[in-house]
């Protein structure tokens, strides 16, 4: 039955007519001979199948996976997937374009990025006293890549070490023998590669001091000046001189920095040599170009060594007159025979000169040089020493159109002569006030040549200084110890034998080994002795004790640069007074768009209760203490119309607000910014343009 069914089916198929149809192929497993013995009649050649072609060709037309490039041509025409298309097209481009103006858009309003030397502090390391590697007693750079975690620790990315050139060591090493090599005493140039290695891996910059006014009379150039050997006969200041009886007499009445005349009788070349500091430190002739060359050769060998950055010092000494005049007398009624200190006399013809400022301008361009690389710019600091002139301490920062140093270092926090809030007011706002529209601030409150903050001022007033470093404008520079509140040694205690310096010079009590633990010799060195007695007090004043301690020195430097890191308004924000006295000075630190206010109350007197709301109006009546000198206080809410606080207190207060001090017209002359930005907190970035 089913194959007469099948066999009736291509007859019906057959006589109706239609498309050919060759989808039914003979199975090859039929037997030959059935095949054979079929009829052709019963087997027919064709079968037509009756079927629509407008249906057929759009069944053949629908799209499918794999289709070859013809198929898929025939479907890109069609309207439907050709609008698609263009549609996505301009879509995919429109958004490129908003993307890249976008892009634009933030770079142009983006404030500029602050640079390493801006972003936080500098930790100055006087290497002799640092840390002892190798038993001699005398710090070396071995110690310093010793104790790098502890950099790292204080959160500090930038390390000042001061002069270690291979030196006499007269005048702290600052007269240099040898610029391209380093003194024996603190290692060798393998020892300094590895420590820039290590200081690097760790994310850390490193600068060094450079002194390009004289030389020591070890150095090879003298040496040969003195023998006047071929282009370095002039290399330095000589100038005829008479001697008569074991006394000369100097071409004039110039005197150097350490007293007496500033002119040395040399007995090979019989002539006399300038010097400004001591008389084993005479001063190269800068009017020589040859001279500054050899300057503008060793910046380069340092630099290629891999240094983040250079200070310059003294060089307000580089040129003198060449009309060798005598300096005017500070008394002109004195006997001028019997002049012999440098403050006897106004030193109009030995600092400071026409063309001073081009020679630093020509170090900082041959330091560009090495600034082209992303995240490589070298930084070029100077110490002028203009205590009393803060116009000619301003021009160290160059002008708008001529680069010089970035900064040069601020003193003004140390040369105060008192400790009240007003003389911290005047010298902060000295500052600010004479410093150029759009350069950086820097502070610092110790030195290699200047007495601890405790020895200076008093212990109780360590932390609130240290809170006033780090909570003003600009970059604070930390001499080492100071984060623990290091005194100065005794000076009974010290004695020339612990020193290679003339008597002269042989006490250097804020230069004590820096204390690291309560074992003998503070930890500085594993010897039997160092070079400076260390401190008494290193049994409760050192770094392993304060670690463990919350309310230590130690622990509030580390949370001021932890708070000056995060927030916004102290890292780069507007700074204005807004009280100062006898016992305090009070600032804010706002920053336009955010309504989130830091203000500074710190006492430098005695205790002391401030009425802030009478000065500032719209204060809000309770103000937060972020971080306090005693920190049993943070956390704590304060009455702004009754702010108490100790001697040498300090508090970090924390408050919200619609109208930032610096927005009103009562305090515009007492409001700076540096670097100025805004906070957009819709997109969470900053911007320029408020």
């Amino acid at each position: 039955m089913v194959e007469e069914e099948a066999k009736s089916l291509p007859m019906e198929l057959s006589e109706k007519g239609g498309v050919e149809n060759n989808g039914f192929v003979q199975n090859e497993a039929f037997d030959d001979k059935e095949t054979d013995s079929s009829s052709q009649e019963e087997m027919p050649k064709t079968c037509t199948v009756d079927v629509d072609p407008a249906a057929t060709e759009e069944l053949a037309l629908k799209p499918y996976a794999g289709m070859p490039k013809e198929v898929l041509l025939k479907f890109s025409s069609q309207a439907r997937y050709r609008v698609t298309r263009e549609i996505l097209f301009w879509l995919i481009i429109t958004a490129a374009v908003v993307l890249v103006c976008a892009t634009i858009a933030i770079i142009a309003l983006s404030p500029k990025c602050l640079d390493w030397w801006q972003a936080g502090p500098i930790y100055q390391i006087y290497p002799r006293s640092f840390k002892d590697s190798n038993m001699d007693g005398n710090g070396d750079l071995k110690g310093i890549q010793e104790k790098l975690d502890y950099i790292t620790y204080l959160n500090i990315k930038t390390i000042w070490i001061t002069s270690f050139y291979k030196s006499p060591l007269k005048d702290l090493g600052y007269g240099v023998e040898d610029f391209y090599d380093i003194d024996p005493m603190f290692g060798s140039m393998s020892d300094f590669e590895n420590l820039l290695a290590a200081i690097h891996d760790r994310g850390l910059k490193v600068i060094t001091d450079l002194i390009p006014n004289h030389t020591s009379d070890k150095h090879r150039w003298f040496q040969l000046s003195r023998n006047r050997t071929g282009k370095y006969t002039d290399y330095y200041i000589w100038q005829d001189c008479t001697q008569a009886a074991g006394s000369v007499t100097p071409p004039n009445n110039w005197v150097s920095v350490f007293g007496n005349s500033s002119w040395q009788y040399d007995d090979v070349r019989k002539q006399c040599y300038f010097h400004q500091f001591g008389k084993e430190q005479p001063d190269l002739n800068f009017r020589n170009l040859a001279v500054q060359q050899e300057i503008h050769d060793i910046i380069k060998f340092w630099l290629s060594k891999g240094i983040d950055g250079f200070s310059f010092c003294a060089v307000k000494f580089l040129l003198e007159a060449t009309h060798l005049r005598d300096e005017p007398q500070v008394n002109k009624s004195q006997n001028p025979v019997i002049i012999t200190a440098y403050s006897q006399l106004y030193h109009d013809y030995t600092t400071t000169q026409v063309g001073m400022h081009d020679i630093i301008r020509s170090f900082r361009q041959t330091m560009n040089q090495f600034s082209n690389e992303p995240g490589r710019y070298r930084f070029m600091g100077s110490d002028g020493g203009e205590k009393e002139d803060i116009e000619a301490t301003m021009m160290y920062y160059g002008t708008t159109f001529i680069q010089e140093a970035d900064f040069p270092f601020n003193f003004n926090l140390i040369n105060m002569k008192n400790l009240s809030g007003n003389s911290i007011f005047e010298a902060v706002n000295l500052w600010m006030k004479n410093m150029p529209a759009g350069k950086w601030p820097n502070w610092a409150v110790g030195s290699p040549n200047a007495a601890r903050i405790s020895s200076r001022i008093g212990k109780e007033y360590v932390n609130v200084i240290n809170m006033l470093l780090l909570t003003l404008p600009g970059t604070p520079v930390t001499y080492y110890g100071e984060e623990l509140g290091m005194e100065n040694i005794a000076s009974e205690n010290v004695s020339v034998e612990h020193t290679d310096s003339d008597a002269d010079v042989a006490t250097f009590p804020e230069k004590s080994p820096m204390q690291w633990d309560g074992k003998v010799n503070a930890g500085f060195t594993e010897g039997n002795s160092s070079w400076l007695p260390v401190n008494s007090d290193y049994q409760s004043v050192n770094v392993e004790i304060q670690m463990t301690w919350s309310n230590s020195t130690l622990n509030l430097y580390r949370e001021l640069i932890s708070l000056r890191n995060n927030e916004l308004p102290i890292h780069r924000g507007w700074m204005c007074y807004i009280w100062n006295d006898s016992n305090v000075f009070v600032y804010v630190r706002e920053l336009d768009g955010l309504d989130r206010v830091f203000m500074m109350v710190l006492n430098f007197g005695q205790e002391s209760t401030t009425d802030l709301k009478a000065v500032v109006p719209s204060l809000p009546s309770e103000a937060i203490v972020r971080l306090s000198t005693n920190f049993s206080n943070t956390g704590k809410a304060v009455n702004t119309k009754l702010i108490k606080t100790e001697m040498g207190e300090g508090l970090v207060l924390e408050y919200k607000t619609a109208k930032p001090v610096h927005t009103m017209e009562a305090f515009q002359g007492n409001c700076f910014v540096a670097e100025k930005a805004c906070y957009s907190s819709a997109f969470n970035l900053l911007y320029v343009n408020c």
